[in-house]
């Protein structure tokens, strides 16, 4: 449902964040609509940030990534004040389990149905040996965040924009993987905002 609030806002965690624990480890939460007034923010994301478009070799051809890109690192203002409430909330949460703060902002803008990111785990640095959380909200048209076992098995799916939270924690990262489809239906613009804590990519 379209979220028309006229200012951002965040929603409680504790008490409404639902778990879903998977196999090996890993496990999912889930809190839809955690950010309130989440179509302004995208107005901010979509014309504020300075989004970058990139190429990446597959299949041995450099081939253009299917969506847009911007990285804010350790200390860098991010484009909306919402956003690093947000990870500072999401950091004081997790705080037991996590044991270290969110510090990174990666963003990926969806176009249109199109755009997409293929199944993979955030393994570069150390998600690929240690357990860690991945926190993701998302901003505009539902694109449906898919979830399955790595080597193979039955999916999971969460349709996720309007200020949808989803963290991937435990061992997800590497017993896991994680896509956004491409898709027929005709959807807006959608953007994902990845906090990750320190050497995670």
């Amino acid at each position: 449902m379209l979220d028309l609030a006229e200012v951002a806002g965040l929603g409680q965690l504790a008490g409404r964040i639902q778990r879903h624990t998977l196999t090996r480890g890993a496990w999912v939460d889930h809190l839809p609509g955690w950010i309130t007034g989440s179509e302004v923010v995208l107005d901010t994301l979509l014309s504020d940030v300075d989004w970058r478009a990139e190429r990446r070799e597959m299949y041995e051809r450099e081939v253009d990534v299917p969506r847009l890109l911007r990285w804010y690192g350790r200390g860098e203002r991010l484009p909306h004040a919402i956003l690093a409430d947000a990870r500072d909330r999401l950091s004081a949460h997790y705080a037991a389990e996590l044991g270290e703060p969110f510090v990174t902002a990666g963003m990926c803008l969806y176009r249109d149905g199109r755009d997409s990111v293929a199944w993979h785990g955030d393994t570069l640095g150390r998600g690929a040996r240690a357990d860690t959380m991945v926190a993701i909200v998302s901003f505009g048209s539902p694109r449906a965040l898919m979830l399955r076992p790595r080597g193979g098995g039955s999916s999971l799916r969460f349709p996720l924009g309007h200020g949808d939270l989803i963290v991937m924690g435990g061992s997800c990262q590497r017993t896991w993987e994680h896509a956004i489809p491409k898709t027929a239906r005709a959807v807006g613009p959608r953007v994902s905002v990845q906090f990750r804590p320190i050497n995670v990519a």
